[in-house]
């Protein structure tokens, strides 16, 4: 199933995809939650039901008649894997540039305020110019949990999602954690929907791919991730409780714009789109920060 959050007509609410369709759930099914983190917080029970809607073929309103908001607006966790892929860190190194590799896995915060929707408008902060994309492939967490066995790993989670790791590399570079360089609002879009987990037989199969104003700057594949889904489920449960709707991005290949040479920052203008297979794209504009921006709800930047 592909399950969003869209607004119409003034309204956010969540549904399930049926071909160009988007089937209401609360029209349907009054009695599921009306959010996507509380849908998945309602466990198994909850999205069968939902997929009986689903197999009942309602017709409520056009995909290209709504705005797709982010798939979970509202995660408790968004975190991100630095130097998950053999591509991206074979150009790190052919730059010279001094990080060095640790055999563990490397994972960072993206505050929850960063996050956007799969069409909404990346900013450009006033602070610096070194903005950077990384496409990637992003886990939502279905279940609450704690020291997950990796042979148990994918019983946990909910769907996969597109997902672009916007960075500011000044900013990354200023502390050890990356945090600060991967937190600017309206840097974490995803979406374009939530697929379920069953509709992905293998996620270290899918191809990824990142444009920049049409131009191809990442083509990869999950395959070459150097951390494997299971393994990085079973490393953070073994420290945190993880929860329904968490995000996790998985790692972007080989292309960022900061290691191309001369660098390519993402400008005012600049349309970044990013596609995994068989989860869709999103597709976000690079705007100047707006002089009086003040933080929103995620989702209320989407076209």
């Amino acid at each position: 199933m592909k399950l969003v959050t869209y607004k119409h007509a003034d309204r956010v609410a969540i549904g399930v995809i049926n071909n160009d369709l988007i089937i209401e759930l609360s029209r349907h099914a009054p009695k599921l939650p009306n959010t996507m983190r509380g849908l998945l917080e309602a466990g198994d029970d909850a999205l069968r039901e939902v997929g009986k809607v689903l197999s009942a073929g309602h017709q409520d309103v056009r995909l290209d008649e709504v705005q797709l908001q982010a798939p979970i607006p509202n995660p408790r966790k968004f975190l991100g894997i630095g130097g998950n892929t053999h591509s991206h860190l074979k150009e790190v190194k052919e730059a010279g540039i001094p990080i060095k590799h640790s055999p563990h896995q490397t994972w960072f915060n993206k505050q929850v305020t960063c996050v956007n929707g799969p069409f909404g408008d990346i900013h450009l902060p006033r602070i610096s110019d070194d903005l950077d994309y990384e496409g990637e492939l992003a886990i939502v967490i279905g279940k609450r949990c704690r020291h997950v066995p990796k042979a148990e790993a994918y019983s946990v989670i909910a769907g996969y999602m597109v997902c672009n790791d916007v960075s500011i590399r000044d900013w990354q570079l200023r502390s050890p954690t990356a945090m600060l360089g991967k937190s600017f609002d309206t840097h974490g879009p995803t979406g374009p929907w939530l697929t379920t987990r069953d509709e992905i037989p293998d996620p270290h199969q899918l191809s990824l791919r990142t444009w920049v104003n049409g131009e191809l700057r990442m083509d990869g594949r999950s395959d070459e991730f150097l951390h494997q889904i299971d393994e990085m489920i079973a490393e953070l449960s073994t420290v945190f409780t993880l929860e329904p709707g968490d995000i996790l991005a998985t790692g972007s290949p080989a292309g960022v714009g900061a290691l191309m040479d001369p660098p390519q920052f993402l400008k005012a203008g600049d349309v970044v789109r990013v596609e995994v297979e068989g989860l869709g794209a999103i597709e976000n504009k690079v705007i100047d920060e707006p002089a009086l921006y003040t933080y929103e709800p995620p989702g209320n930047h989407a076209e």
